[in-house]
């Protein structure tokens, strides 16, 4: 995490890698991306249909005006769930899958309404309220997963149905809202149409799409949500929806943390075109604001659950901790679109750290159960869940997971950037050559990574190599000959005239690291956390042969990995010497002199596989 005084873009950003380019083949990534594809994303439709979600649609097609099933953003849910099977058909073809998305986007089709507008909440219960309540209704929330949906199925598929529905939704919002005599002011009570419209601009090719965008984006912070509701200007508050002031005058993250952060990954894709310098100080404030200050260790944000999001600096409570798996999507899309618009890889050491830890956390091993929330400490009753009755982060997991290797690459002027190492091969277009990069490491438990580079024509192109910020070695070498890269914004660059079968060995250094908080996180004083490689690590009660609440891990411990513990085969644990509070017996007793602590081995487990075996207390943070 870097403090930086300001966002500085390059001349053209970067584009990534479409995921349909790579090949993930390693132990870690690929057998969660196959449970997902065929345990997680079903399940996702058999809920969907349990909940009458898909009914909802079958409702408002039949022109009923009773039996909605709430809550009423209800349509996003199923959006998400079609794009994330959209994205498993692209790389991994199921006529069975294809064709139960195919029947759902027919009875989608068939609750358009003439003029384009879709929401089956106000369709069946209120068809005299349509944008009447933009700050409640999510309307524009649910139009925007509808467009991601649309896009993705299109792109997997070829086929057009829903991505004519989109178009045809985008028409009567774009017709609706705008800056002209004839249409009217707002924007979405929960952001995402923003980035969503990007994507509908750049496959479509209209330019109205992009404009609409940056008009709920410019907008925002005018306080229309006051004048929607009445509310006197004096006594509006309106922090939750990051519409307490004008876009380019926030100094922090703030309010629900999912729709901040959505916002500002739409705010990026608004200035990746327009440069606006206001919007880029505004976005490196608040991104410094969020990563100095208000980011949990497992890369999770939003403390709170009284508002799912952020209070004040440095408010960072443990067992309270909201981390909702959502906003671990939203921070992700965010620093990724950083990093494309900046080539700078500390935006993606946010990333990392969110995605092994705060989001890998959401789903069980199995693929079964989701956590919505995800505290850094248990008593032992915090448990995943098969649904959830505001479903948002089950189908957010499985588009995540279905789409991940978007995330591994990207490719800029003369050069191909390494993000995220895993196994398996990417072919990337640069300066008129297809170049296929076989890659083969352990990642993340190992630090090995070798590269072999296949360009179709030998030619001169950069390898950017991400350097994690928790990595303080990388060593390099190429055709067996170590060399010395310069090393630019967190990337080790290697220059050359590439040839076929030219080959990379990088060894980051993995060290086990304790951590500890900044003194104002008053939660952790006293504490340390347990870091290896991009893994964060917690203590879980049935590793262990003494009660969780009682044992200290002191910072000058050894702790070294050893094989996984019983149910979780494919997992490197640690192990190392800590110390127990010696409890005796406290009968007639609230006050006794002190008892020496006794040695104890202490077994730690990678904090996203929590809570997959016995019930029982986690703790990420031990005392020193």
């Amino acid at each position: 995490m870097c403090d930086t005084s300001t966002i500085k873009p390059l001349n053209t950003p970067l584009k990534s890698v479409p995921f349909t380019n790579v090949r993930i083949q390693d132990r870690f990534w690929a057998p969660k991306i196959k449970i997902n594809r065929e345990v997680s994303i079903p399940i996702s439709f058999e809920q969907l249909e349990k909940s009458d979600t898909i009914r909802n649609f079958e409702l408002a097609a039949q022109g009923k005006h009773e039996g909605y099933s709430e809550p009423l953003f209800r349509d996003s849910d199923l959006y998400k769930a079609i794009e994330a099977a959209a994205y498993s058909l692209s790389t991994d073809p199921d006529e069975a899958m294809e064709s139960r998305v195919d029947e759902i986007i027919e009875k989608i089709a068939a609750a358009q309404m003439l003029d384009g507008y879709l929401d089956t909440y106000f369709q069946v219960l209120h068809p005299d309220k349509r944008w009447t309540n933009l700050r409640d209704a999510h309307e524009l929330y649910c139009a925007g997963h509808l467009f991601e949906a649309a896009i993705a199925y299109y792109k997997a598929t070829g086929k057009r149905k829903l991505l004519d529905v989109a178009i045809k939704l985008a028409d009567h919002i774009e017709r609706t809202f705008g800056a002209d005599d004839d249409k009217r002011m707002g924007y979405p009570g929960h952001p995402e149409i923003e980035l969503a419209l990007i994507k509908l601009w750049q496959v479509t090719g209209e330019q109205r799409y992009f404009e609409l965008s940056r008009f709920f984006v410019e907008n925002r912070g005018s306080k229309f949500f006051a004048t929607e509701h009445n509310t006197p200007l004096e006594a509006y508050d309106g922090i939750y929806w990051q519409d307490d002031v004008p876009i380019r005058d926030h100094n922090e993250i703030k309010g629900h943390a999912v729709r901040a952060a959505y916002l500002m990954a739409g705010v990026t894709d608004i200035v990746a075109e327009t440069r606006d310098r206001g919007l880029l100080d505004m976005m490196a404030r608040v991104w410094d604001n969020t990563t100095l200050k208000r980011l949990y260790v497992t890369g999770g944000i939003g403390p709170s659950a009284h508002n799912e999001g952020f209070t004040t600096d440095y408010d960072l409570p443990n067992r309270t901790a909201y981390q909702e798996t959502c906003a671990s999507v939203a921070l992700m899309l965010w620093g990724r679109r950083l990093n494309l618009l900046t080539g700078d890889s500390q935006y993606y050491d946010a990333v990392e750290r969110a995605l092994f830890n705060g989001f890998l956390a959401g789903v069980s091993r199995d693929g079964t159960l989701f956590f919505y929330d995800n505290p850094l400490s248990s008593y032992g009753n915090h448990h995943r869940s098969e649904w959830f009755g505001c479903a948002c982060c089950p189908p957010n997991v499985t588009r995540t997971l279905a789409s991940l290797g978007e995330y591994l690459y990207a490719v800029g002027k003369n050069a191909i950037y390494v993000n995220l190492y895993v196994q398996g091969s990417v072919d990337v277009e640069i300066n008129d050559t297809t170049v296929r990069l076989d890659v083969v490491t352990a990642y993340p438990w190992e630090g090995n990574v070798a590269i072999t580079v296949h360009p179709s024509n030998a030619g001169e192109f950069g390898l950017m190599l991400r350097a994690p910020g928790w990595s303080k070695k990388a060593e390099i070498k190429i055709n067996n000959t170590p060399v010395n890269p310069e090393k630019e914004k967190g990337y080790l660059i290697l220059n050359r005239n590439w040839r076929e079968g030219d080959n990379v060995e990088l060894t980051l250094d993995m060290p086990v690291i304790r951590l500890e908080a900044n003194p104002l996180v008053l939660e952790d004083a006293g504490r340390l956390a347990t870091q290896r490689g991009p893994l964060i690590y917690c203590m879980e009660a049935c590793d262990q042969t003494v009660p969780t609440g009682s044992v200290i891990l002191p910072e000058n411990a050894d702790i070294k990995p050893i094989p996984a513990p019983e149910g979780l085969q494919d997992v490197v644990a640690l192990r190392g010497s800590g110390l127990t509070i010696q409890t005796g017996k406290w009968d007639n007793v609230l006050y006794r002199m002190v008892t020496p602590p006794a040695r104890v081995q202490v077994t730690l487990i990678p904090y996203y596989a929590w809570d997959n075996r016995k019930p029982g207390a986690m703790f990420v943070w031990l005392p020193r």
